[in-house]
C-alpha cells in the first residue's frame, strides 16, 4: 500500500510538473517576444537558435549583441531607470557571477529542467541563477605549408621548441580575448616560468582574428595562437589546419540568465531552458562550440564531435583578470 501511495505521489507530481510546463509555454507564446542581451558576436547561433525556438513556439527572439562591458552599462542603467526592456543575457560564465553579485542585475530563473543534463564539470556550477549553455574552445592553427602533417606543435609546452621562434603570431594576451584566455589558464596550469620562456620566442601580437588567419594562410608565420575553434569553419580552403592540444584546451564558457524584472518572463525562462535542450546544443556542436550537456542526441560530423567534446586544460578561474592582464604586460612588455 505505501509503494502504491508513493507511485500515485510521484505520478501526481510529474502531472503537477507538465501542467506547470505546459502553462508556461502558453504564457510564454502569449508574450509572443523575448531580447537576448549577448556579448558574443555570433551570427552563426544566434540566428538558428532564433528560427528554432520561433518555429518550435511561435516566439520570437531579438538579438542584441555588444561587448560586455558594454551590455553591463546597459543592464546598469535599465535597472536604475526602471526602464526594463532586456528579458535575457548570455555572458562569460565568470563575469555573469561577478556582476550577480555586484550589481543585483539577474533574479532566479525558477528552475532549468534541462540543467538535470550538464555534464559533470558544469553541473556543480548551475545553480538557481544560471546555467552554462555552452563553450568557446581554443587550439592551435598551422600554416599547412610550412608545418607538414606530424611536426605540428602537440601542447601548450611545445611551443617553448626553438625551430618556433620568430614564427608564433599570438592573440595580444595584454588586453581582452582569447589571449587573454590563454594566457591566464597556461599561468595557472604551467606557472610564470612557461610565459616568460615563451616571450622568449619573439612571438608577434594581433589583435585580429580575421586578420591573423589571413597572415598565417599568407605563410607570414607557421602557428597563431590560440585559434577559437568555432572559427575554423569558415577557413576550410585555405593552407591551414587546426590542432586540438594534447594537453587540452583552453576555453571560457558563456551562462545564461534572467535579468531582473523582464518584461517578457515566461518566454525568458522558456528559452533559458531551450539552450540546453539538444537542438540548440547540437548548433553549437555544429559551429565548432563546445557542449555543455551529456547524451546528445545529433548527425554531427567527426570533426564537430571532437570540437564539441575538447578536454579543458585546466578548470576556467577568471576572478584575477586585472592582476593577470598586469602581468602579461610585465612579461611581454
Amino acid at each position: 500500500m505505501g509503494l502504491a501511495a508513493l507511485a500515485a505521489s510521484a505520478g501526481r507530481g510529474a502531472r503537477a510538473q507538465g501542467a506547470d510546463r505546459e502553462a508556461l509555454i502558453a504564457a510564454a507564446k502569449k508574450e509572443g517576444r523575448v531580447v537576448v542581451y549577448s556579448a558574443y558576436l555570433s551570427p552563426t547561433t544566434h540566428e538558428p537558435i532564433a528560427k528554432a525556438f520561433d518555429a518550435k513556439y511561435g516566439i520570437k527572439i531579438e538579438n542584441f549583441n555588444a561587448r560586455g562591458n558594454e551590455l553591463r552599462e546597459r543592464i546598469r542603467v535599465e535597472q536604475l531607470t526602471g526602464r526594463f526592456l532586456g528579458d535575457v543575457q548570455h555572458n562569460a560564465l565568470t563575469q555573469t557571477q561577478m556582476w550577480a553579485i555586484g550589481d543585483h542585475n539577474i533574479e532566479p530563473h525558477g528552475g532549468l529542467p534541462g540543467a538535470a543534463r550538464l555534464n559533470a564539470e558544469f553541473k556543480p556550477v548551475a545553480d538557481d541563477m544560471l546555467a552554462p549553455i555552452f563553450t568557446i574552445n581554443y587550439g592551435f592553427l598551422v600554416n599547412s605549408i610550412k608545418v607538414p602533417m606530424g611536426e605540428e606543435p602537440k601542447k601548450w609546452t611545445d611551443l617553448l621548441d626553438p625551430k618556433w621562434k620568430g614564427k608564433i603570431l599570438f592573440d595580444d594576451p595584454r588586453t581582452a580575448g582569447g589571449g587573454r584566455v590563454m594566457f591566464h589558464q597556461t599561468m595557472d596550469k604551467y606557472g610564470r616560468a612557461y610565459h616568460e620562456a615563451l616571450a622568449k620566442q619573439a612571438p608577434e601580437f594581433s589583435r585580429d582574428y580575421g586578420e591573423a588567419a589571413k597572415r598565417l594562410a599568407r605563410g607570414e608565420f607557421a602557428i597563431y595562437i590560440p585559434l577559437i575553434l568555432s572559427q575554423f569553419m569558415p577557413l576550410k580552403g585555405l593552407p591551414v589546419r587546426y590542432v586540438i592540444p594534447e594537453d587540452g584546451v583552453t576555453y571560457g564558457s558563456y551562462a545564461v540568465s534572467i535579468l531582473r524584472n523582464p518584461p517578457h518572463p515566461n518566454a525568458a525562462r522558456l528559452l533559458a531552458d531551450f539552450y540546453l535542450t539538444d537542438e540548440v546544443q547540437a548548433i553549437y556542436a555544429r559551429t565548432g562550440h563546445g557542449i555543455v550537456i551529456d547524451g546528445l542526441v545529433a548527425d554531427l560530423s567527426p570533426e564537430a564531435r571532437e570540437m564539441a567534446n575538447v578536454k579543458p586544460l585546466i578548470e576556467e578561474d577568471f576572478t584575477r583578470i586585472e592582476q593577470y592582464l598586469a602581468l602579461a604586460k610585465e612579461i611581454y612588455g
